[in-house]
């Protein structure tokens, strides 16, 4: 380097030390320094990948297109001075890049960007569902995920990666770790009183995995329909359709699903949430248990049990799961998406021995497993009682934001009906007619920033009536509940502009 600031390739660029480009080729200089400034880690990396990044580098910026079709680029005499390499490793990367289509060349006529790239880098697109900003949202489902145990769970895992053997790396049994079935087992039985043998216990991604995974082994059996409760998850009649099985919408009783439809429906399988019936919030009662499994026996049919927030009452002990009545006529499922997060995606299915060797296969061709880390993470948590401790934490925390909204819609909204038993993440909120209809309702609590759903979204049948909420409480703060009805009371009343 001269006193001047130059070298043999022309000026220096002062924040890298490497020369920079004089500009060539009829595209003009500011389009090639334009990508030039993609080639300069070329120079910085390692002797031996230098070659590989200058290729990389090189696509990257036609990709892109900050190397627009028909720019000529340097000679490769040019461009090695003024990146500081070899001249053998701009030619190859030339050659490689005109094989693969991203140049042409001419003898004598120079190296030209080609013009059958003609995609630009997308960008990755996030679906994932996220709470409406501002104001209050009262959407039902949603836990809160800042009770998530980060510390404890981020000591569990430190602990399971310095023992988990490097042989269990492996793909698993498809089943799951024997050591996370073994804790999803004697956890059931104890909380929720089913009757779970290890065997029985298939490590799913979550319910919905479950649901899709009895879906297939039905349609296999000759199954082409399930009964879903009406109202109920609209989630249930996609997850069945993928595997090519139709559902068929079953009315409610004061006692649970109603079994005259049922029995006339012709359906020999039945999707059901017992211990708190989502969305309505009743428990079936014990006579209509006994009657459903009656019916499963004379049918030779199957219920499908989804336990989704069967860990969370606040009067009272959990009522049992009905899978512990008959296991042979129940597939029993639940997941830790409401006491941890759903974005764990873990879950269990206990299924009859006579669905265990179908459902194992399917498994096995639908994903290999699940991740090993993330089962023996589980297990262990389970094992030193930290489960345990997330589900009374979570408990407490639920049950206060419970009667916060609860004492809320009685301040704001008097003659207001909550009904359903006091367990779960939601409450169904009868309105007195003078909020309605539902119509009218709607709109003002949008405009107040207030989320919030009617049972009528979650209804097949056409049915009327007032003002029917389904509100989610458990991820908002009993502060932000109390604010949200507030605005949700003075946007109805038209007094939301004062």
């Amino acid at each position: 380097m001269t006193s001047s600031g130059t070298t043999r390739g022309g000026p220096v660029d002062g924040a890298s030390g490497v020369p920079a480009p004089s500009g060539h080729g009829p595209a003009g200089p500011a389009l090639w320094t334009a990508a030039w400034e993609l080639l300069l880690p070329t120079a910085s990396a390692p002797t031996r990948s230098r070659g590989r990044a200058l290729q990389a580098a090189l696509r990257e910026a036609v990709r892109t297109g900050r190397l627009a079709p028909g720019t000529r680029l340097p000679s490769s005499r040019e461009l090695a001075v003024d990146l500081g390499v070899s001249r053998g490793l701009v030619t190859e990367a030339y050659e490689q890049l005109t094989a693969e289509g991203y140049l042409r060349s001419g003898r004598g006529a120079g190296t030209w960007v080609g013009d059958a790239v003609r995609a630009g880098r997308p960008a990755a697109r996030d679906l994932a569902p996220r709470p409406a900003g501002g104001g209050a949202g009262f959407l039902p489902g949603t836990p809160d995920l800042s009770l998530f145990p980060r510390a404890a769970w981020a000591a569990t895992q430190r602990a399971v990666l310095a023992e988990l053997p490097h042989h269990a790396l492996g793909y698993p049994d498809p089943r799951g770790l024997p050591r996370l079935r073994t804790a999803v087992a004697e956890l059931l039985v104890r909380r929720r009183g089913v009757v779970a043998d290890p065997e029985r216990v298939v490590v799913v991604s979550g319910v919905a995995q479950a649901m899709t995974l009895l879906g297939f082994v039905l349609h296999a059996r000759g199954m082409r329909a399930v009964g879903v409760e009406d109202p109920g998850s609209p989630e249930h009649g996609a997850l069945y359709a993928s595997a090519a099985v139709g559902t068929v919408a079953l009315p409610l009783d004061g006692e649970g699903l109603a079994m005259g439809p049922l029995r006339a429906s012709g359906v020999r399988a039945v999707v059901t949430t017992p211990a708190h019936q989502f969305p309505s919030g009743i428990a079936y009662s014990a006579t209509r248990r006994a009657e459903l499994l009656d019916w499963a026996r004379s049918v030779e049919g199957l219920v499908i049990e989804d336990d989704y927030d069967g860990d969370f009452r606040y009067d009272r002990a959990p009522v049992g799961a009905l899978q512990g009545l008959d296991p042979e006529r129940v597939a029993y499922t639940g997941s830790v998406s409401k006491s941890l997060a759903p974005g764990l995606r873990l879950g269990w299915l206990l299924v009859p021995a006579s669905l265990a060797e179908e459902v194992v296969a399917r498994k096995r061709t639908m994903d290999l497993g699940n991740p090993v880390v993330d089962q023996a993470l589980l297990a262990r948590f389970v094992e030193r009682g930290d489960y345990d401790r997330q589900l009374r934490r979570c408990r407490r925390a639920y049950r206060e934001r419970r009667d916060a909204l609860v004492s809320a819609l009685a301040e704001h909204f008097p003659g207001t009906r909550v009904s359903g038993i006091a367990a779960g993440l939601h409450v169904i909120a009868a309105l007195p007619e003078r909020y309605g209809p539902p119509e009218d309702f709607l709109p003002r609590a949008t405009a107040a920033g207030v989320a919030v759903r009617l049972l009528a979204d979650y209804e097949q049948a056409v049915r009327t009536g007032g003002v029917r909420l389904v509100l989610g409480y458990a991820h908002l703060s009993p502060a932000r509940i109390r604010e949200g009805v507030r605005l949700l009371a003075e946007a109805v009343r038209g007094e939301a502009a004062r």
